[in-house]
């Protein structure tokens, strides 16, 4: 074994030889496991043993591509190009480079170019597939994708990307026909029928997407993604005792992952089964601690069953690993208002503000914690504030010109609130919820009688 060979002279002081063929396999053999420096050792030996040979010049371009020396590999490359002008290898390593240069349009050139000189077209097919992906012309990526099918009918990744590009094009019919077409060439394809399934379920026809995922299990009965994606089909027809059994099949195949406990634990709280819901969302995070959906569902449990200070610590938990989420922080807030903490749930939407959620709840929640705390002027700060999102919003404009009002900037108020009565007199009793001193002063009631 040349590799063996190599690594037993590096223990040494010798130098063996070896040929460019070997040296071309060590020096790949090492770049695929990450081990560079190894395989720039193999690329100067063979050099010197070899200086003129092809295939090792290639490879050095491969080796300074892989550490984005793109100036040293365009210039070898040239040299190369003159040297080996009808050399395939030559025209996918060129390929390569513009395609790290965002070039994708001359790369596909020259894949075209390599399509001339190989014998393995099903590759340079897939590179060029890849280069639409990137251009994001996804009908011309997913021609050339079924080309490699022609090729090569087991090529499962281009199958994968042909469907991929059926999604991003929206085109979910098409994706279905196509799957059928190819079962109907290769009917024992567990790969097929396994998306075909997914296409179904991407159409919510549930039914045909259990059946598809039936034929995809008995074909391979070890095949855990069908079970999984049958579990989340059967989920969405309410069959939530089979969805567990079949996600239990998934942990007895695979030793199980905290996803999987995670779904079962989601049926079961389905089912009103809160004892065994509980149990598997403690698996879940005792499995993987840092899966903060874990922690969120323990959260919404809690908070389900009004256990508002167990909800509050898994909260907590679920904001140490991923503290950047409005999401999470706008549970935080709402679980200190049930628990009265108003100081804890002003910061969490404030927060939310932060992280940039400017939906119009966030900013009404705020505004009325800033109100029942007294906290008058901050609330009108908030509410300029969403004002400049949302224009003449109800909603916003009684509460500004009630908090106007309350801190005696009267004109402001009357002014904001004769225009809010003209365009939404309906939600005028935001006014009396909200604010009853002000709803009872006589200059207010005046108002509102002009416009009832």
């Amino acid at each position: 074994m040349p590799l063996l060979k190599f690594e037993s002279m590096l223990k040494t002081n010798n130098v063996y030889f070896f040929d460019s063929t070997e040296f071309e396999e060590i020096i790949l053999h090492y770049m695929n496991v990450g081990k560079m420096s190894l395989a720039k050792k193999a690329l100067d030996l063979g050099l010197q043993q070899h200086p003129e040979a092809i295939t090792l010049k290639l490879a050095h371009v491969e080796v300074l591509l892989y550490e984005d020396k793109i100036d040293k590999a365009e210039s070898l490359l040239i040299k190369l190009e003159e040297l080996e002008p009808l050399n395939d290898q030559v025209f996918l390593h060129k390929a390569t480079l513009l395609s790290k240069k965002d070039n994708h349009k001359a790369a596909i050139i020259a894949l075209n170019t390599a399509l001339l000189y190989t014998n393995d077209q099903a590759d340079i097919l897939s590179m060029i597939g890849m280069e639409y992906l990137y251009l994001e012309e996804y009908e011309t990526a997913r021609l050339n994708f079924a080309k490699c099918l022609d090729v090569e009918y087991d090529d499962y990744t281009s199958l994968y990307n042909i469907i991929y590009c059926f999604d991003m094009l929206g085109q979910n019919n098409e994706a279905i026909d196509y799957l059928n077409n190819y079962i109907e060439k290769d009917p024992y394809s567990e790969i097929a029928w396994h998306q075909l399934g997914r296409q179904y379920f991407i159409k919510e026809s549930y039914i045909d997407a259990l059946n598809a995922f039936d034929y995809s299990i008995l074909i391979d009965e070890y095949f855990i993604g069908a079970y999984i994606e049958k579990a989340k089909t059967l989920e969405e027809l309410d069959r939530y005792e089979e969805a567990i059994k079949n996600y239990e099949l998934t942990i007895n195949l695979d030793d199980g992952a905290s996803f999987t406990y995670l779904k079962i634990a989601n049926c079961y709280e389905q089912l009103g089964n809160t004892k065994m819901a509980l149990k598997y969302y403690n698996i879940t995070v005792k499995e993987d601690p840092l899966l903060d959906k874990g922690w969120l569902s323990l959260t919404n449990l809690y908070i389900n069953n009004k256990n508002y200070p167990k909800a509050l610590y898994f909260i907590n938990k679920a904001l140490l690993i991923d503290e950047g989420n409005s999401i999470y922080w706008m549970r935080y807030a709402e679980i200190n208002l049930k628990l009265n903490f108003y100081e804890e749930a002003t910061k969490g939407f404030q927060k939310c503000i932060d992280l940039e959620d400017h939906s119009l709840d966030v900013f009404l929640a705020l505004t009325d914690v800033l109100h029942f705390i007294g906290e008058f002027d901050d609330a009108i700060l908030v509410l300029k504030k969403a004002k400049k999102m949302y224009d003449e919003f109800a909603e916003i404009d009684y509460r500004l010109s009630g908090l106007y009002l309350l801190t005696q900037q009267n004109k402001l108020g009357f002014q904001l609130l004769e225009n809010t009565l003209k365009l939404d007199f309906n939600n005028h009793k935001i006014i009396k919820e909200m604010f009853p001193s002000v709803f009872d002063l006589e200059s207010v009631q005046k108002l509102i009688t002009k416009y009832f």
